[in-house]
């Protein structure tokens, strides 16, 4: 039984592999240059090949981007001579100026190759140097299923080393810049040359062109020369030796020069700069037009809060990518990035973040401040209008006011009752409003109040300094000394009171140095010079930095209160304003809405009173009606009595009319 049940599980699983293979999709398509690698002289020429693997599958067109170093190669001709492409859609396209190529093609009924020629470019060598011929992510292979599906996954670029041929003339060498494919960021040179047969003089020259022939006038038979302040670029040394009346062959020498720091570049900080997360991701980037660029390094230096000198551990710059994820604690911080170009200059970009505790960074920001004043100033307006609002009814109430419309209708049936001699109604509706006097006085009395030198040693290098700083920040400096485990004099003078500060500390053993201070420094201007000191000697003083100390901090003595704090103190005292005059609007509306609806209904009840006496009126003149009525079946009517039946009449048809309908909205009465 086990062994069957084996049996059925191998089936299972070989079924399964059977139709993975059945459904799998396409397998990816590759192209590659050939040679992928290799060494030119500068001068020469040589081909670089473009193949496609189409992994098994059956591809119909291509289209190929290719990009190379237009400084050190330069197309000579793309062949499409030998290619497996039956049919190029648009001419061969190559560009000198920016260095690209583009092949366009189709291949009727589909290809399946394991390594098919698209084509073969022929470049030629201008400078030294290391030129990469990259195949572009834009390029496609179309497979043949008639929807055109690009299944193009992987390119391999190729990578070349371009130098100088042999030297034909004398061997050339550099004290100061060996490396012909080395940059340097020394633009001082010094050459020297040798022959190994005597010579009766050299001519050499140079240039900014790799194959310049020297003229044909010897310079003397010196064997050195030295050029200084030469501009970042390449430079070629050429040189060639006179024996016997005879010119020999030319010897060039390269010199890559590059003085000038990387493009000056800002740090991007993700979410913001001001942020209640802990995380935080930075991003950077630039370019150097000479060299290029060759790493990163960047270090997280805190600057909120004074140290214990000598206690704390300096910061160490680390290399790194963009982007890089950081996770810090609460405070401020300089994240200070270098970008490094490959003859060793650097460019520094540093950003200042905080860290703020949950929602209270709100508080921090003066824009919030001046929100929070002018909400308090709505607010307190408001709650204004509100407290007038809730006078006004208490007054109405304690006074007897009634609204104009139950005014005029009273005034209106005094007038009707005074004419016709009863006063019943009248009483009844006093009465009524009496009690509404009595019951407002009590509503009033009841309520709750309101709420109201030596030169053995060089001058250390200052590579990294806070520069301009708050007087609330920490100030900083750091830098290169020439060697392990020297002493570091830092000085700082205050310029507005000459009052200079000396600390000491040691490089590491790579020669790296680091100093943060312990305290803040008063707002002012300073100046920033440091020196070597070594076994009793002290090297000459560094170039002097000037240091900006900002006012943004209220000082009291050694303390601080920066500007921020203020802003935070204020936005709470504002925030807690607001939130007390939101209260007391709610209360002050809530009983003003309770004064209301006790007032209205005692309107409301004044209001029936009223329909009461008109009602009482209507019968009164119903009555003398129909005593008019019964005087015509008698006699015939006098003039003055028929004047009387149509005032009567008239009168009759104005009280139902006031008796069918309310005497007016209460829910619109204007308290």
């Amino acid at each position: 039984m086990q062994h069957q049940h084996k049996l059925i599980i191998s089936w299972f699983v070989t079924a399964a592999v059977v139709l993975l293979g059945l459904f799998s999709p396409a397998q990816a398509a590759t192209i590659s240059i050939g040679p992928s690698a290799g060494t030119f002289t500068v001068g020469s020429t040589f081909d670089s090949s473009i193949f496609i693997n189409t992994q098994g599958e059956s591809v119909n067109a291509v289209d190929i981007f290719l990009y190379f170093p237009p400084d050190k190669l330069q197309v000579v001709s793309p062949s499409a001579g030998q290619s497996v492409v039956g049919i190029w859609t648009s001419p061969l396209k190559y560009d000198n100026q920016n260095g690209s190529v583009r092949f366009q093609g189709g291949i009727p009924g589909g290809l399946n190759v394991g390594q098919g020629l698209i084509s073969t470019i022929t470049f030629r060598v201008r400078r030294v140097g290391t030129a990469i011929v990259k195949l572009s992510e834009n390029s496609k292979i179309l497979l043949n299923d008639g929807k055109g599906t690009d299944v193009l996954s992987n390119v391999q670029n190729g990578i070349y080393s371009l130098i100088f041929p042999p030297p034909a003339g004398p061997i050339v060498t550099s004290l100061t810049h060996s490396d012909q494919l080395k940059w340097y960021n020394n633009p001082s040179v010094i050459l020297l040359w040798a022959s190994d047969v005597p010579v009766d003089g050299y001519s050499y020259v140079l240039s900014d062109e790799p194959l310049v022939a020297p003229d044909d006038i010897s310079d003397g038979t010196k064997t050195s020369v030295s050029y200084k302040n030469l501009s970042s670029g390449t430079h070629y040394f050429h040189i060639k030796s006179l024996r016997d009346g005879i010119w020999g062959g030319v010897t060039h020498f390269a010199v890559n020069i590059d003085v000038n720091p990387p493009a000056e570049f800002s740090v991007e900080v993700s979410p913001a700069t001001w942020t209640t997360s802990r995380q935080m991701v930075i991003s950077f980037t630039t370019t150097d037009s000479d060299s290029g660029i060759s790493y990163y390094e960047y270090a997280v230096i805190p600057t909120d809060y004074p140290s214990v000198s000598g206690s704390e551990p300096r910061p160490f710059f680390t290399e790194v990518e963009s982007p890089q994820t950081l996770n810090l604690d609460l405070g401020s911080y300089d994240i200070v990035v270098k970008a490094y170009d490959n003859a060793g200059n650097f460019r520094d970009s540093t950003v200042k973040v905080r860290v703020l505790s949950s929602w209270l960074s709100l508080f921090y920001d003066k824009y919030v401040l001046l929100g929070l004043a002018i909400l308090v100033l709505i607010l307190g307006f408001t709650a204004w209008k509100i407290h007038k609002w809730r006078r006004g009814i208490s007054d109405k109430t304690i006074s007897h006011v009634l609204p104009d419309g139950v005014k005029d209708k009273l005034r209106q049936l005094k007038e009707y009752r005074n004419k016709y001699g009863k006063l019943a109604v009248l009483l009844i509706f006093i009465g009524s409003f009496g009690s509404l006097h009595v019951r407002g006085a009590d509503l009033s009395a009841n309520a709750p109040p309101q709420s109201s030198q030596n030169e053995s040693l060089s001058p250390p290098i200052i590579s990294t300094v806070s520069r301009n700083i708050s007087n609330d920040e920490i100030f900083y400096v750091g830098g290169k000394a020439s060697g392990p485990n020297l002493g570091i004099v830092i000085y700082l003078q205050n310029l507005s009171t000459g009052e200079t500060f000396e600390q000491t500390v040691i490089s590491d053993a790579n020669g790296n140095w680091f100093y943060r201070h312990d305290s803040f420094l008063q707002s002012g201007e300073y100046i920033l010079w440091a020196q070597e000191r070594f076994a009793g000697n002290a090297s000459p003083p560094s170039p002097q930095v000037k240091i900006t100390v900002i006012p943004t901090a209220f000082q009291f003595g050694s303390s601080r209160l920066s500007y921020e704090t203020v802003y935070a103190l204020l936005s709470a005292v504002l925030f807690a304003i607001a939130l007390g005059l939101l209260i007391v609007i709610f209360v002050i509306g809530r009983r003003g809405n309770k004064k209301k609806r006790l007032l209205l209904k005692e309107v409301k009840e004044a209001e029936d009173s009223i329909r009461q006496g008109f009602a009482v009126l209507k019968r009164d003149i119903e009555a003398e009606l129909a005593t008019v009525k019964k005087a015509r079946l008698s006699k015939a009517l006098s003039a003055e009595e028929k004047e009387k039946e149509t005032r009567l009449l008239s009168d009759l048809e104005k009280v139902e009319s006031y008796i069918g309908k309310e005497v007016f909205d209460i829910e619109k009465i204007e308290l």
